[in-house]
């Protein structure tokens, strides 16, 4: 009998469906294709990582995007950025998110019964109703957004930002505070590990580090070869380990699959605090391959092959198609995807992507594209965030990638069969989803009433009307610097209008007029935004106009005689993206943007000074010492 209750418990085992396998994702914030051991790092030590890549996948050509919350857009959709309106950064506060109605890789493994659970940055929209809650995520806890992205509370007047447990705010964190980060970070990865060992589980674990400021742990400070910036990689190294430690200790290794990533190149221009490309070209912001391809590992014990490397190319929106499968479940033909399930590579079975190519936006624009060895530029690009265009020439430009990583050969018009075959497929997906008029893009997520999480100095809701967006006199101790509302035509160097109050100019044509009396050469006129946005100021004597559709993207103009004393300026921005520029009388001075602005700045409408991210092309945002008079921003 016992011999019989033996193999009939052997043959329900049998029969019985396979557990589908954890998933864990551990997505590194601008950490650089050079940053880490497995990918020739020497100065930091990642022995986690380089146990991590002994034991299972290199993923040599893996593609992120220019910037942060496209990329996490991507991993949460299974589509390119553009696809679904996610085109550049979001900000504290801002109206607009990730769509709820997008499906993501968190629901798509809810419906197959898998705990789910988010740990660190998110950045696809701070509003309720784009929080990771609302997303497919049984729980979150982590900062909402970028590291630098601090506002002064307006309790502390401390600059800070949130830590949210679930939707609910539970600390405001400082700069100091961030050292205590990937510690509390790793500990709440561990714990949701430990607590769903007995059902399949997904944890997305995405670090703030090691983007600026840099703010390693006490324990790491001071202990690698590389400064903070290496300190900070190896402190994330370690909370890797914790994550692998607490699968192996829970008897979970050979049950997860673990992919470690990064949302895009190293910030270059932040010198010794942005990481490193290793042999590749560029960094954050640019389409060039150090822009967008990121160290990538994969790990799981008895299935990936161990100490494996495959060069096919593959991306973050291969992931959610491809965790789906392992899971047992398909992705519906609609909402239409771009990823493709990448398993066959992942699992050392095949060699070869499993799309025909991958496309390389910036925002909206289609920039580059890729097919096997061979990488077609299709616009001159920017070599990284806070660096201009580089000097490269209009027109088609080939690299073989295989041959020429570091993208320094153009071999274009040695094989033009190859550019003709990669810029037909360019122009198909440009028109699907790029530029201005696609025809199968969806619309990102707005709110009415949105605000920041906390309250700041400076906080007007987004949508407030201008009549109602007047802020009370500033209380005692308030920074004199806060945004207020002012009539324009009332207007002087010094008063800064909240972005809900100031002229709206999202998506719209407009024309600014001004009159400045001043003696200087150098000086802000006007700026109106950041990343997104115009200004007029004067360089050199001469008076500029600068658009600006991104962190690399800015057009300017600039009048062709000097100013000096009294003198008006009438500047405009056309449907079109023409831009016009007229000084005491001169002859005008033409340009040509993108486009209008795709949304409202989101900073303030500084007159006189520039109190943001800087929008115009000057060095030193210089106060304006003068006056203003008769200023006026009309729209259609």
């Amino acid at each position: 009998m016992k011999t019989i209750l033996v193999l009939l418990a052997a043959l329900w085992a049998a029969a019985a469906p396979a557990r589908p396998p954890n998933v864990v994702v551990i997505f590194i914030d601008d950490l650089g294709y050079g940053d880490i051991g497995p990918f020739g790092a020497t100065k930091q030590r990642t022995p986690h990582l380089d146990r991590m890549a002994k034991e299972g996948i290199k993923l040599t050509s893996f593609y992120a995007t220019p910037v942060c919350s496209v990329s996490r857009a991507q991993m949460m959709t299974g589509c390119y950025g553009a696809r679904v309106s996610v085109p550049g950064v979001y900000f504290p506060g801002q109206s607009v998110g990730l769509n709820p109605s997008e499906v993501t890789v968190a629901e798509r493994l809810k419906e197959k019964g898998y705990a789910t659970q988010m740990v660190g940055k998110w950045h696809l929209g701070d509003q309720p109703e784009f929080l990771p809650t609302r997303q497919g995520f049984d729980h979150y806890f982590g900062i909402p957004y970028s590291n630098d992205m601090l506002k002064k509370s307006a309790e502390t007047k401390t600059p800070v930002v949130p830590l949210l447990r679930d939707e609910k705010v539970v600390e405001l964190m400082d700069g100091e505070g961030q050292r205590r980060m990937v510690e509390l970070y790793a500990k709440e990865a561990v714990d949701f590990i430990t607590r769903s060992k007995d059902r399949p589980f997904y944890l997305y674990f995405a670090h703030n580090a090691v983007h600026t400021p840099i703010w390693p742990g006490a324990a790491f400070a001071g202990k690698s070869q590389n400064g903070r910036f290496g300190d900070w990689v190896e402190e994330m190294d370690w909370s890797v380990g914790q994550v692998l430690d607490a699968l192996r200790s829970q008897g979970l290794d050979k049950d997860t699959i673990v992919v470690f990533t990064s949302d895009n190149g190293p910030w270059l221009t932040k010198g010794a605090d942005g990481g490193s490309a290793g042999p590749l070209r560029g960094g954050k912001g640019s389409t060039w391959e150090g822009g967008v391809r990121v160290p990538t590992l994969a790990w799981w014990p008895g299935r990936i092959p161990a100490g494996a490397v495959n060069d096919a190319v593959a991306a973050t929106i291969d992931l959610l198609p491809t965790f789906v499968a392992l899971a047992g479940g398909a992705v519906p033909a609609t909402p239409v995807i771009d990823g493709r399930d990448i398993t066959p590579i992942l699992l050392g079975q095949s060699k070869e992507s499993a799309r025909e190519a991958h496309y390389y936006f910036s925002g909206y624009e289609l920039q580059a594209v890729r097919q096997g060895r061979w990488k077609l530029a299709l616009v001159p690009q920017p070599e990284g965030m806070g660096k201009q265009a580089a000097k490269t020439a209009n027109g088609l430009r080939l690299y073989d990638l295989d041959a020429d990583i570091g993208e320094q050969a153009d071999v274009a018009a040695r094989h033009p069969e190859v550019v003709a075959k990669l810029k037909a497929l360019a122009e198909k997906t440009a028109a699907e989803i790029g530029g201005k008029t696609p025809a199968a893009r969806r619309p990102a997520g707005e709110v009415k009433g949105a605000r920041t999480l906390y309250p700041t100095v400076d906080y007007v809701p987004n949508d407030a009307k201008k009549d109602d967006a007047r802020q009370p006199a500033a209380k005692k101790g308030a920074p004199k610097a806060a945004a207020k509302s002012v009539a324009l035509a009332q207007a002087k160097p010094g008063d800064a209008i909240p972005s809900a109050a100031a002229p709206q100019v999202g998506q719209k044509a407009f024309t600014l007029a001004v009159t400045v009396d001043t003696t200087q050469r150098d000086a802000v006129l006007l700026a109106q935004g950041g990343l997104i946005g115009h200004a007029l100021y004067l360089k050199g004597g001469r008076v500029a106009f600068a658009v600006r559709h991104g962190a690399d993207e800015v057009v300017e103009i600039v009048s062709p005689a000097e100013v000096k004393g009294s003198f008006a300026v009438t500047a405009g921005l056309a449907a079109d993206g023409a831009m016009k520029l007229v000084v005491a009388g001169q002859d005008a001075v033409t340009g040509k943007a993108k486009g209008t602005l795709p949304r409202q700045p989101a900073e303030d409408f500084c007159v006189g000074h520039d109190n943001g991210k800087p929008v115009g092309l000057y060095g030193e945002p210089k106060p304006l010492q003068g006056a203003v008079a008769g200023l006026a921003v009309t729209t259609p």
